[in-house]
């Protein structure tokens, strides 16, 4: 069997393949299905969809068909009893933390030697998407692979563009009529705004507040107008553009992801805007109500009249 043919068995005939040295038993729990509450994107919030496991445990041979001895044997309820652990702890966001869990509660038995955990969600395509996962016994000491930094400007099928509305034009009487214009027109759009108050910065606590209370408002805003839902992490952000949802910038998590002297803070919600629109690719930064031009990387910027949100229509 050719390796892209291997990647798409079930974890027993990967486990099968894959293993060398003295032979191992191996026990399953195959096509388990939970209905769960998991996700990252704000969509997959506050609703359940089905996921599917298959686990495998190699674990050591022993005496126990010979002696007909349950005692003696690693009961495949530990495989389920993992999952439901794992489940039963709190809401999780990626299929990868859901998997780990389960491998770790799995080789918790002293007779396991290596796990191979399957995680799907069944709901979100037409077909299954998933992570597998295997892990062994290794030493506590051993060396972890490092989380990949993410990279400005990543490959996107579009370039968005973004689009500032400062606390004057949010608040005012032609709000409304901003997130109308907003949602009829047809480019891939991310709104970024302010907070209600002008936020100091000047120490690091009140950098955080100031992130958190744009934040706040970006929660108020879709409340007040459920068309637009609330992006944090940049995976979220890219999948919801190419969804062609309509989204308004959370910015804590990706500012402060990066070191302070790098981005503008809390105290510039329009240079917030701008930073956003070099990160992310995006070919247009359209501000409203800024009192002046942010840096945007390589986007184009354009100034537009707080009175007039028909002109975003006209824009290319």
């Amino acid at each position: 069997m050719d390796e892209t043919a291997m990647a798409f068995e079930l974890p027993h005939v990967r486990a099968s393949a894959s293993h060398s040295g003295p032979p191992l038993d191996r026990i399953s729990v195959r096509d388990y299905v939970r209905d769960i509450e998991i996700g990252a994107f704000r969509t997959e919030r506050g609703v359940t969809q089905r996921v599917r496991f298959n686990v495998v445990l190699e674990v050591m041979h022993n005496a126990a068909a010979e002696s007909d001895d349950v005692d003696q044997v690693v009961s495949y309820d530990m495989i389920t009893e993992a999952i439901e652990a794992a489940l039963a702890a709190d809401r999780l966001n990626l299929l990868e933390t859901l998997a780990e869990r389960v491998a770790a509660a799995c080789l918790t038995d002293p007779q396991s030697v290596r796990v191979f955990v399957r995680v799907e969600k069944l709901d979100r395509i037409p077909g299954a998407l998933g992570v597998e996962i295997v892990r062994a016994r290794v030493p506590k000491a051993a060396p972890r692979i490092r989380p990949v930094r993410e990279l400005a400007g990543s490959a996107q099928a579009v370039r968005p563009a973004v689009i500032y509305l400062d606390r004057a034009a949010l608040g005012g009487a032609g709000a409304a009529r901003w997130l109308d214009a907003i949602v009829a027109w047809d480019k891939p759009t991310v709104l970024c705004i302010a907070a209600p108050e002008p936020q100091p910065a000047t120490t690091e606590a009140q950098q955080m507040i100031g992130l958190l209370a744009i934040e706040a408002a970006a929660w108020a805003l879709t409340d007040r107008d459920p068309r637009f839902s609330v992006v944090a992490s940049r995976t979220e952000l890219d999948w919801s553009l190419k969804s062609g949802h309509h989204t308004v910038w959370a910015p804590r998590r990706m500012a402060t992801a990066r070191a302070g002297g790098d981005r503008p803070d809390a105290s510039d919600p329009a240079g917030l805007a701008g930073w956003l629109a070099a990160e992310i690719g995006a070919d247009l930064l359209v501000t409203v109500g800024a009192a002046a031009a942010p840096e945007a990387g390589t986007a184009a910027v354009r100034r537009l009249d707080p009175e007039r949100p028909e002109a975003l229509a006209d824009l290319d």
